[in-house]
């Protein structure tokens, strides 16, 4: 099971990614299609062309840490509509997404929340 705090940024790679890549190769891949420092303690997410497999890379302290989840049936509802080349998401959304459901269909009601 994965958790993450509601603090955690999460970047999406739009379009497919190749799921033989492994630590480096998806390291380069934040810093070239994300723009982000795979150093940063973010989680970054990356998804197959037939969207039924998915791995999350992520940083802490003592190095990289590799999630990987395929499908017996059915897809992810994967992100597709961006002029860059990665979405920003918030972490309940992956767990959403993760779960079977599509969070671009919910609509996000007006809270307050404080600027991180």
């Amino acid at each position: 099971m994965l958790s993450l705090s509601p603090r955690t940024r999460v970047f999406a790679a739009l379009g497919a990614t190749d799921m033989g890549k492994s630590y480096d190769t998806l390291a380069e891949a934040v810093r070239r299609v994300i723009g982000e420092d795979p150093l940063s303690g973010d989680v970054f997410v990356f998804c197959n062309r037939g969207r039924n497999r998915i791995k999350h890379l992520c940083f802490d302290r003592g190095g990289f840490w590799l999630v990987a989840r395929r499908l017996e049936r059915g897809t992810f509802a994967w992100p597709r509509e961006s002029v860059e080349g990665r979405v920003t998401m918030r972490a309940d959304d992956l767990l959403l997404l993760l779960g079977g459901l599509d969070p671009s269909s919910f609509k996000r009601r007006v809270w307050y929340e404080r600027a991180g």
